[in-house]
This record gives C-alpha cells, structure tokens and sequence, in this order.
C-alpha cells in the first residue's frame, strides 16, 4: 500500500498529539477528582500534572464541569467494555452469573478511583452526568449481559422470575461498591480489612454464592 502523502503527516500527527493529550489530562483528572473531590479539584493543578496548560484543558473539554464529566463517561466505559466483551454464552447460567459477578468483584479492587468517582457524583446528587451526551449507552452492556444470562437461566429452570437484570446489577455492585467505599470506615469500626489479600477469595466466592442461593430460591 503507498505510504500517504507527505503533505498529510502533519495533520494526521497534531490528530494524534491532541488524542494522546486528551488521554493524559483525563487519566490525570480522575485521580484528581478521585482525590480531592469536585469542588476540591483544581484545573490549574491538573494542568500542572500533565504535558498542557490550562488554557489547553479549556480548550479540549470547556471547562472544570465537562472535564469532570467527560471522566466519569470514561470510568463507566471501561467497565462496560469489559462486560460487553466477557464470553458467558458457552457458560451454564450460573457459572455465566458467577463470572459477571467476579468480573465486577475484579474491576472495582483494581480501579478504586472508579468507585470513589461514583460516590462523589453521588454525593452531588448525579447532577453532571445527568448532562452526559453518553448516559443511555453507560448501562445497556451490562443489562444485556445478565438480561441474557436470567433468560437462559429460567428457560433451564434454575433462576426465579421475579427478579430482572436491574435488580441483580444493584445486588453486585452493591456488594463490589461496598467492599471498597466503605473500606476504611469498617475496619476503624470493626477492625477487619476488607481488602485483606487472605479474605480475597472468599469475598470473591462470596458475591457469586449470595447471587447464586437468591436467583435458585422458590
């Protein structure tokens, strides 16, 4: 194939720089937020932190609002990415359920900053990502997912019908969310880390059990 003409290589790599640019402030920025809260995060601190200027951050995103935004749209969609490509098809419905659920279990331990994103926009009653151009594609990957796994569950006869893919969603990320939000408070109430390396695994056996002895209850 014939190499593009010369002519194009600068623009194609101004195209390149200001994606890669985007990438940093964004990963920089959740961290930030993740940190220090909205209100607590500033712009000119996270410029400061990347390879930009301030100036540059209000140009790509607008200001601090859309920037804080536009992180949260891609804390969600590594998540729902990772749903949306995880292969449960050839799975049994209930070893399908226990490995969605781990995979959550998985995701929120190594990406804590996530869950701290997600109680602080709480914490603001989810008025920025109300304003998200992307909010109706944040959850169909993972309501498909177990949409897909209760309906072949109960067409095998093992899950109860009383319960939709919303409702299971709530019980794993209640438990995942949990485990990792309210980390520090629970061990300075009840001396136990939840996030102790030795408890891992029965944590993570936890969340498929307790999902799996609901959904087979009559």
């Amino acid at each position: 194939m014939a190499a593009p003409p010369s002519g194009d290589a600068p623009a194609v790599d101004r195209s390149r720089d200001a994606e890669r640019t985007k990438a940093e402030i964004l990963a920089v920025a959740a961290h930030e937020f993740a940190d220090k809260g909205y209100d607590g995060a500033r712009v000119d601190e996270i410029a400061a932190k990347t390879s930009t200027t301030k100036r540059m951050i209000y140009y790509y995103f607008g200001g601090k609002e859309q920037l804080f935004i536009e992180v949260l749209e891609r804390s969600y969609a590594v998540i729902r990415s990772i749903e949306r490509d995880l292969d449960v098809e050839h799975l049994d419905p209930i070893d399908a359920l226990r490995s969605l659920a781990e995979l959550t279990f998985d995701h929120h331990e190594s990406h804590p900053d996530f869950v701290r994103l997600v109680s602080i926009e709480n914490i603001h009653r989810a008025e920025h990502i109300a304003h998200s151009t992307e909010l109706a594609g944040l959850a169909n990957p993972a309501l498909d997912v177990l949409t897909r796994i209760l309906d072949r569950g109960r067409a095998a006869g093992y899950f109860r019908d009383d319960v939709d893919a919303l409702d299971v969603h709530m019980a794993i990320s209640a438990f995942c969310v949990f485990r990792i939000a309210n980390r520090h408070t629970f061990n300075a109430i009840f001396g136990r880390d939840m996030l102790d390396p030795a408890r891992r695994e029965h944590h993570r056996r936890m969340v498929g059990d307790l999902l799996v002895s609901y959904l087979t209850s009559r």
